[in-house]
């Protein structure tokens, strides 16, 4: 079996399926559990960090660990960091069967910091019966010398091994989402999967084919493609009398937009642009793709999506991709925030629409999880599960190598 440690909502497990192959995901966050449940993945729910390692031994194929990174990750206080001694403390001393975690444990600043640790464990008792035959991990950046470490073992235990930082964009994955790889096999030599996009199109050449252009954050959503429509927001009774994302003020989301029929087929320039709808007769007019029903200026607006509400927040244009993807607690809320292409009518200026949070289908999609993908609990907790996921189809160039069978990124549909 592949067995898949901290597995969270089913990142690799869902890359596995779309390569026809199935995992055991151990996770502890029950809403976790649940959308792997809803999505039809075995799992167990306990903690990785006190579940017996002998029952998997002598049947582990694969081995999978993603590490929760909030200790080492910079929308945290990044305390994993400064227990990252201990933490190569822990991974050496696991490695020849001595387990020191309890009396590391106390010494740690966050107690989530030793977690990267506990896949070590379990590769230590694998390793007895020459198991498993590759593994796979990932974490965010600062983790890199710790996987340096494991390499160097799990080197001297015969497995190639490969560690180094990717980047998910270079992968076809709507978002510029940089984290660091460990890659280890007794089989084959470890290396990085060949990127297949660039942030500028390469043609073809003698050596093969030219990687495509980044795939933006309007082409995984399906803004502004020929079949797809653009979102058209509702204007008139705002403050000043200008347009208001949503009638009456209401911060509804893009996706309740689409479930009210308020899109509207239109083909998309360079900027994928939204326009307000205008008001007369005691009701709601539209706009067709030859102009405006009425005789006021129109202002055409250019959707971003920020990151988080920090002053040095990422700012990206939807014809880019996403910057990382995080949540965790509202200065993290990832929103989409709109700029006039025209300049407003005189007077105009306060129509300019509000932010609208990014909503889960949204997000999901641009970590390449399916459109319907089952997302369990509520807003919160379905943001925190997709920020925290690996990006399937980068685990999927990661895993296809490994298990040897080929893989076809057109099997990831983006937007449905």
């Amino acid at each position: 079996m592949i067995l898949d440690l901290f597995a969270g909502p089913g990142g690799w497990s869902h890359a596995l399926s779309v390569l026809g192959v199935r995992d055991v995901g151990l996770e502890w966050d029950l809403r976790a559990c649940a959308t792997r449940t809803r999505a039809g993945m075995l799992t167990l729910r306990t903690d990785v960090a006190l579940y017996p390692v002998w029952p998997w031994v002598g049947r582990t194929r694969g081995l999978i660990a993603s590490p929760p990174c909030q200790a080492w990750s910079v929308a945290g206080k990044r305390l994993g960091l400064v227990d990252q001694p201990l933490v190569h403390e822990a991974v050496a001393d696991l490695a020849v069967g001595r387990d020191t975690r309890e009396q590391l444990h106390a010494a740690c600043q966050d107690t989530r910091s030793l977690l990267a640790a506990e896949p070590m464990r379990y590769l230590h008792a694998l390793n007895t019966v020459g198991e498993p035959e590759w593994v796979a991990m990932e974490e965010v950046p600062d983790v890199l010398p710790l996987w340096k470490q494991y390499a160097a073992i799990l080197r001297r235990w015969g497995f190639s091994t490969w560690t180094g930082i990717l980047n998910a964009a270079d992968y076809g994955v709507p978002q510029t989402r940089r984290r660091a790889i460990l890659l280890a096999s007794r089989i084959r030599t470890a290396q990085p999967p060949t990127p297949t996009h660039a942030q500028v199109a390469e043609p073809d050449s003698l050596f093969g084919p030219g990687r495509a252009r980044w795939v933006s954050m309007a082409e995984a959503l399906g803004w502004g493609a020929t079949d797809r429509p653009v979102p058209t927001v509702c204007a008139g009774g705002g403050p000043g009398g200008g347009p208001e994302p949503f009638p009456s003020g209401s911060r509804q989301t893009l996706a309740n937009a689409r479930d009210r029929d308020t899109w509207q087929p239109r083909h998309a320039g360079r900027d994928v642009v939204l326009e307000p709808q205008t008001r007369g007769a005691g009701r709601t007019t539209r706009h067709d793709t030859r102009g405006p029903t009425s005789a006021s200026k129109v202002t055409h607006w250019k959707w971003s999506l920020r990151s988080n509400n920090q002053t040095n927040a990422t700012v990206r244009s939807i014809e880019e991709p996403a910057g990382t993807l995080f949540f965790g607690h509202r200065a993290n809320e990832c929103t989409w925030i709109a700029e006039p292409v025209t300049t407003p009518p005189e007077g105009n200026a306060a129509g300019t629409p509000d932010p609208i949070r990014i909503t889960a289908r949204e997000a999901g999609l641009l970590q390449t999880f399916p459109a319907d993908y089952p997302w369990a609990g509520n807003k919160g907790q379905q943001f925190s599960q997709i920020g925290n996921a690996v990006p399937p189809q980068l685990a999927a160039h990661l895993l296809a190598p490994h298990l040897n069978v080929p893989f076809d990124p057109d099997d990831f549909t983006l937007a449905a």
